[in-house]
């Protein structure tokens, strides 16, 4: 294991500690219990950028075709 160093407001200091004494649990058990939720446990939303453009059609993949032809990507036998 690592050893490293974190700052921590006083209100969430105080909130640790309670966990820590409610739970029975060291501090750095209930902060690593945390990382690793965060890192690994917790669904991620979707990647930024992901929805931002809108072509108005719900058929790409049924005119995937069309579409590259469209934009030049077609098959040079096909033009």
């Amino acid at each position: 294991m690592k050893r490293t160093t974190i700052y921590l407001d006083p209100e969430l200091e105080l909130l640790l500690k309670l966990e820590a004494r409610r739970s029975k649990k060291p501090v750095a058990e209930i902060i690593r219990e945390a990382v690793r939720y965060k890192l690994y446990k917790k669904p991620r939303g979707l990647p930024v950028g992901v929805g931002e453009f809108d072509s108005g059609h719900s058929d790409g993949a049924e005119r995937f075709e069309e579409i590259l032809d469209e934009l030049g990507f077609g098959n040079p036998e096909n033009s």
